[in-house]
């Protein structure tokens, strides 16, 4: 397969923790799943046990989901019960959907295409998505203006995360390696905190933590939407060949949701305020302006095209041992079946 290669120079030893963190994969993972069945009446039905579903700050709908109660309504016949965990940034929900956490988890693609090809058996079964939710912040006193100053500067970023791959492909583009930068692997919070009390020179950032900061006097001194990868929500593949039924309900839920929050911009707002603790003018920005909602849901060719893109970063990086396995993950990572088959009605 021939994928468009991102250079990189010579990069540090230390460049492979997010491969530690990811690997250990097993003979016949990375393997697409089966697809559900198309005729939904001939399928067996869950009935009891547990959906294991996450939700985050940077997946709207998820919250909105959770806060309405639509999943729980719409499973109570089948007698299955709703777990919701929170997830703090792709990283934790690739650790969550590997360890078998939850059953369903909302990443940014390049984790999801991470994740895979070191081995995790998950594919995307729907389009969150497509935001700006990732940039480069310095403090409000910082007297650094564009990426090429950061050289000698260190950085906070959480790796195997959109943010961390967006600094990536920023430094490429000033003409910086990481070699050039100290990157500080610290969660997403964690790095707005480390920005504020000066033990990093800037942030790779991630809404709505970015936008926050920008009220609290921040600056973004790179922004590049094409650097962002859309949003993933992915799914084991044993969830997805043992309940489709459930798989088709959770998408159905969220296609409710993006319906929903079209025409209750103002609540969806609110929603998210409440849960991630913003200033309701920070979570309308969020929501009005960043996260585009309004996506095509069904993944396909032009998920694979960003995708291309990022994954050779991730063997020059040392992220993923051989391209073979990045080019394998391209092929099987996406599920199309039960979006296709979205009914957003069925929910509500």
């Amino acid at each position: 397969m021939n994928r468009k290669r991102f250079s990189l120079a010579t990069l540090v030893a230390g460049a492979a923790t997010a491969a530690l963190l990811l690997t250990g994969c097993v003979a016949g993972e990375g393997q697409a799943a089966s697809p559900a069945t198309e005729d939904s009446d001939s399928a067996t039905l869950t009935e009891g046990g547990t959906l294991n579903i996450d939700f985050a700050t940077y997946n709207p709908l998820s919250l909105i989901i959770k806060e309405k109660g639509w999943l729980e309504d719409a499973l109570a016949d089948q007698d299955v019960t709703v777990n919701w965990v929170q997830s703090a940034g792709s990283n934790k929900a690739n650790e969550a959907l590997r360890a078998n956490a939850i059953d369903v988890g909302s990443t940014a693609g390049s984790a999801a295409l991470l994740a895979r090809s070191n081995g995790s058996p998950i594919q995307v079964i729907d389009l969150y998505s497509q935001p700006e939710w990732a940039a480069l912040v310095v403090g409000p006193d910082s007297t650094i203006t564009d990426v090429a100053e950061l050289k000698g500067k260190k950085i906070a970023a959480t790796k195997g995360t959109d943010p961390y791959f967006f600094l990536l492909q920023a430094l490429e583009e000033a003409g910086l390696t990481p070699e050039d930068v100290t990157i500080e692997n610290l969660q997403h919070a964690d790095g707005w905190a480390a920005l504020q009390n000066g033990s990093v020179d800037a942030w790779s950032g991630l809404d709505p933590i970015m936008a926050n900061a920008e009220e609290a006097g921040a600056r973004l001194i790179y922004r590049n939407v094409d650097f962002n990868t859309y949003g993933f929500l992915n799914a084991t593949e044993t969830f997805i060949e043992e309940k489709p039924d459930l798989a088709q309900a959770v998408v159905n839920a969220y296609e409710h949701a993006r319906e929903w929050a079209a025409e209750n911009e103002e609540e969806a707002a609110e929603i998210l305020a409440e849960i991630a603790g913003l200033d309701i003018a920070v979570a309308t920005k969020v929501i009005t302006e960043r996260s585009n909602l309004d996506v095509d849901p069904v993944p396909g060719d032009a998920q694979i095209d960003v995708l291309s893109i990022v994954g050779p970063i991730f063997v020059e990086t040392g992220d993923v041992l051989d391209e073979k396995d990045v080019d394998d993950a391209l092929d099987t990572i996406i599920n199309d079946e039960f979006i296709t088959q979205a009914d957003p009605d069925a929910i509500g």
